[in-house]
């Protein structure tokens, strides 16, 4: 779900603008998966601009306090969303853990770092969603660790039908600044990609998994 328009369109522009997302459908782009992809997206890189943090920060922060009030602790999903969400805590001035795709073999064995109270209400922090099943794994742990999961937010979205599946299945309210469809629209708008190129995505969008095999 998008909140805010505007914010979207600002959000997809700033990772266009940052290189944050990368559009190159003559060149795809490998993903961990196996998938082929015309799209690669690495929000860290946003990280590297002040001026672009703090609008996201600013913006994930409002968004928390206007669905969800003041939690009392934010969650980032490792690794991606520690920086973003640990930046989230800091606006809202709440405590910040983060949470492993799995415990550790050694030392203390967490898969959840920093203090989390039991009956805790918990905001989840995530910079980027595909599926889901890595983000909803986060939210499993932390519902093994007796807190209160309000909800997910994150930075950007493919929109894959698969991902809602996933998020209804395990009951996860998911928001995020921007997704697919605004990126597309603006990146049409703002000539970063062609007419013809445009059609490569949209065919991409339809069938990610068996695009270009």
């Amino acid at each position: 779900m998008i909140l805010n328009k505007d914010t979207a369109k600002a959000t997809a522009k700033l990772l266009l603008q940052t290189k944050a997302i990368k559009l190159e459908p003559e060149n795809p782009f490998s993903w961990a998966s196996g998938w082929k992809s015309p799209i690669y997206c690495d929000n860290r890189i946003t990280l590297s601009y002040p001026e672009v943090r703090t609008f996201l920060m600013k913006s994930m922060s409002q968004i928390v306090l206007e669905k969800y009030g003041k939690p009392d602790v934010i969650a980032g999903v490792a690794t991606g969303a520690i920086a973003i969400g640990m930046l989230v805590a800091q606006e809202l001035e709440v405590p910040f853990v983060y949470v492993r795709p799995e415990a550790k073999k050694h030392g203390r064995q967490n898969q959840i770092e920093g203090f989390l109270p039991a009956g805790s209400n918990v905001v989840v922090i995530e910079d980027l969603i595909s599926t889901g099943k890595s983000s909803l794994h986060a939210v499993e742990a932390l519902n093994k660790a007796n807190v209160n999961v309000l909800g997910m937010l994150a930075i950007f979205t493919y929109g894959f039908g698969i991902a809602d599946e996933n998020f209804e299945a395990l009951n996860v309210e998911l928001t995020t600044l921007s997704n697919y469809e605004h990126l597309i629209a603006l990146a049409v708008a703002e000539n970063f990609v062609s007419k013809d190129q445009l059609e490569t995505l949209k065919l991409w969008r339809k069938e990610p998994s068996t695009w270009n095999q």
